[in-house]
């Protein structure tokens, strides 16, 4: 007997790709798409993620947002043909978490931003500074 006859909760429908980190994945998944010249990227529905979306739209990073029931489509913002987002770095990741204190998103210094998650709601760290809030830093955007 084949392990998937037995055991028919654990076969995966065709196209599922199973993601540890989806919040990664889904900011990897606008900067290749904006590297690559693509408008659009679709990625499964989470809380988070439609939250992130709405700080980067915020930003002028992605130019639409659309919500299906269990996807979210996005559109990557272009300026005269070519994207608003140039760089990306995740700073979190599952293996390590990485936090910083009002204080030191305060002397953050030049034209990129970081992308925080704090007790209240995700924002950039020029807003987390503002409101003198620290947390965990999820990417640095230039």
């Amino acid at each position: 007997m084949l392990i998937a006859e037995r055991y028919p909760e654990l076969e995966r429908p065709a196209g599922k790709n199973m993601v540890n980190y989806p919040l990664g994945d889904f900011l990897i998944k606008i900067k290749n798409a904006a590297t690559a010249g693509r408008k659009n990227v679709t990625v499964p529905y989470s809380k988070l993620i439609h939250s992130v979306s709405e700080v980067l739209k915020k930003e002028k990073y992605l130019s639409e947002i659309t919500k299906t029931d269990d996807t979210l489509a996005v559109k990557v913002a272009y300026l005269k043909k070519e994207p608003v987002l140039m760089q990306l770095k995740l700073i979190s990741k599952p293996g390590k978490r990485v936090y910083a204190k009002a204080d030191v998103l305060r002397n953050h210094k030049g034209i990129s931003f970081y992308l925080i998650s704090t007790p209240g709601g995700i924002m950039t760290s020029k807003n987390a500074a503002k409101k003198n809030i620290g947390g965990e830093i999820i990417a640095e955007i230039h």
